[in-house]
């Protein structure tokens, strides 16, 4: 039930997140219902995915989770792939913050969102290996490399640059992603997820 649950929520909020690659069809869209009702339908399609997700990913867990491969690895070697992963997720938070915060991270990695997620992505199946975490974590990283791609293709892509900033701002994103990343492992995961990653 969970992980169906699960799998609907990836569809909504992934499906919803592929319609941009796909400009002739979102333009069709937006032409038949408005620029401000297709932004709304996005928002709570992506939110309506989000909560499905959630739900369906702690329930999955809390019924007992499939194993795929954990099983077969030693308790050592399950620890320190837990370790890479926290070890990980502070360059993968950083960059989802200098995504918003543009400076030369922003200009060296030009879509530092999908970089960061990518590495979250990829984190996380290195410690996981049930089937809900592989299906979750592969879904977004697939997301993520297709939309990479996409992004190069888009019949915008020539558009204008948005304006970055300098150094300034890169700092900012790092102090801010460290102070995100802290709250990340020692309040949201252990918390929010009900699973603790420091003292693994």
């Amino acid at each position: 039930m969970g992980l169906a649950v699960m799998i609907l929520g990836l569809v909504l909020f992934l499906g919803i997140h592929v319609l941009p690659a796909w400009r002739g069809l979102r333009g069709r869209i937006v032409g038949a219902m408005g620029e401000g009702s297709y932004k709304l339908v996005y928002a709570l399609v992506s939110l309506l995915g989000i909560v499905l997700i959630a739900w369906g990913f702690g329930h999955y867990r809390a019924v007992g989770m499939i194993d795929v491969w954990e099983g077969a690895v030693s308790p050592r070697t399950l620890v320190i792939l837990k370790h890479i992963t926290i070890a990980l997720m502070l360059p993968a938070v950083i960059l989802v913050v200098a995504a918003y915060l543009r400076g030369h991270i922003y200009k060296a990695l030009k879509h530092p969102m999908l970089a960061g997620v990518k590495l979250w992505a990829a984190a996380h199946l290195l410690a996981n290996g049930d089937l809900g975490s592989i299906i979750l974590f592969g879904s977004f990283l697939g997301w993520a490399v297709f939309d990479r791609i996409s992004l190069k293709r888009r019949a915008d892509a020539g558009s204008p640059p948005i304006p970055v900033g300098g150094w300034g701002n890169d700092m900012i994103a790092i102090a801010v992603g460290i102070v995100a990343y802290l709250a990340l492992a020692f309040a949201f995961h252990p918390v929010v997820i009900g699973v603790p990653v420091v003292g693994v």
